[in-house]
C-alpha cells in the first residue's frame, strides 16, 4: 500500500483526504492547524484524521527541521499539500519517493496565488475549477496531473463555491492517486496551456465598496466575501457598515445615494443599484429594511 503524509486544512483540505483515504492511500501523518472560532462552519481535517487513527500534527512553523526530520522518519511515497496555509519549503519535496503534490482552488495557470475562490468572483468570472499539480519550489507551478472544472452561477457566494469545490476535490483526488500510485499519471505542463495570472492575498479591508463604481463590480465584490467570510462594506468618515447580502436591482437609484421601497432599501453605484438584503453593524445583523435606512443615513449618505 502507498503511504503519504498530508498537510491540509479547510473543507477543501477535509473531503481531498477522505477521497485519498478512497483510493487506498495509507496517511502516515497529518499536518494541519487548530480551527478558528470563526471557521465552525466547516468540518477540518484532524477530524477524519482522528476518526481514522492518523497521527494529528500542528506544528508552529511546518518548515522547521523538527519537521523536516519526522517526515523524513516516515519515508513516505508521498507528500500532498491539500489548502495548507504555508509554502513547503524545496528540501520537504525531495523526501517522498513517489513526489509531492499540490491541490489548488483554480484552473492552472490561471489564479495562482492566494483566496483563488475570493478572486474569480471579484473578478467576474464564469468558470473556474480545481487542480491537482506537482509542487515545485514555485508556488502553483508544476506539471499538471489533472483538473475539474466548476461553472460559476451568477449568484454564486465563496461559501457555495468552496463548497462545490470541496466536492470537486473528493472526486478528483480519489480518481487520480492511483494512476500517481501506479507511475501511470499524465502530467501537462502549465506552459501548454497558456500564460499563467497571479493574485494575491486578500484582507478584509479590500472589502470597500466604491459607490461610484459600476453596479456589477459591487455585487461581485459583495458575493465574495459574503459570510462566513468578512463583508463588503460601506465606509463613511461617521463609521462603516457591513453589507452581508444585496442583490442587483433594476430600479434606479442615484450613485452613492439610497432609496427606500417596499421592496427594501436601494443602494445606488454609477450604473445602478444593489437591493439591500442584510446588513451589518457593530455585530448586529438586520435583515429589517427600516434599520438598513437608518444606517445608512447615520453614515451620512443622502436619501434619494
Amino acid at each position: 500500500m502507498a503511504t503519504a503524509v498530508v498537510c491540509a486544512y479547510s473543507s477543501v483540505g477535509s473531503a481531498a483526504l477522505a477521497g485519498l483515504l478512497e483510493a487506498g492511500v495509507e496517511v502516515l501523518a497529518l499536518y494541519t492547524y487548530a480551527q478558528g472560532p470563526d471557521e465552525a462552519w466547516f468540518t477540518p481535517p484532524a477530524v477524519l484524521a482522528g476518526e481514522r487513527g492518523i497521527p494529528v500534527r500542528m506544528a508552529a512553523r511546518f518548515n522547521d527541521d523538527a519537521v523536516y526530520a519526522a517526515i523524513r522518519d516516515l519515508r513516505p511515497d508521498f507528500l500532498f499539500s491539500f489548502y495548507f496555509r504555508e509554502m513547503i519549503q524545496a528540501r520537504f519535496l525531495e523526501l517522498p519517493r513517489l513526489g509531492a503534490y499540490n491541490l489548488h482552488g483554480s484552473m492552472l495557470p490561471h489564479y495562482r496565488g492566494r483566496a483563488p475562490i475570493n478572486w474569480v468572483l471579484v473578478r467576474g468570472e464564469r468558470e473556474t475549477g480545481i487542480t491537482l499539480h506537482a509542487m515545485t519550489p514555485k508556488p502553483d507551478d508544476g506539471d499538471i496531473i489533472g483538473a475539474a472544472p466548476l461553472p460559476i452561477a451568477w449568484d454564486e457566494t465563496a461559501l457555495s463555491l468552496t463548497q462545490r469545490s470541496a466536492e470537486a476535490a473528493r472526486d478528483l483526488v480519489r480518481t487520480l492517486a492511483p494512476g500517481l500510485v501506479a507511475g501511470t499519471a499524465t502530467r501537462t505542463r502549465q506552459q501548454t496551456l497558456g500564460p499563467s495570472t497571479y493574485f494575491g492575498g486578500r484582507k478584509p479591508e479590500d472589502g470597500r465598496l466604491d459607490l461610484r463604481g459600476p453596479v456589477r463590480d459591487a455585487f461581485n465584490l459583495v458575493r465574495a466575501v459574503a459570510d462566513p467570510w468578512p463583508n463588503a462594506f460601506v465606509a463613511t468618515e461617521a463609521g462603516r457598515v457591513l453589507v452581508s447580502w444585496a442583490l442587483p436591482s433594476a430600479e434606479p437609484c442615484p450613485c452613492g445615494q439610497y432609496r427606500e421601497t417596499p421592496e427594501g432599501v436601494l443602494l445606488g453605484f454609477q450604473d445602478g443599484a444593489l437591493r439591500l438584503h442584510a446588513l451589518r453593524r457593530d455585530g448586529v445583523r438586520s435583515e429589517r429594511p427600516t434599520e438598513h435606512a437608518v444606517w445608512l443615513r447615520e453614515l451620512g449618505l443622502e436619501r434619494a
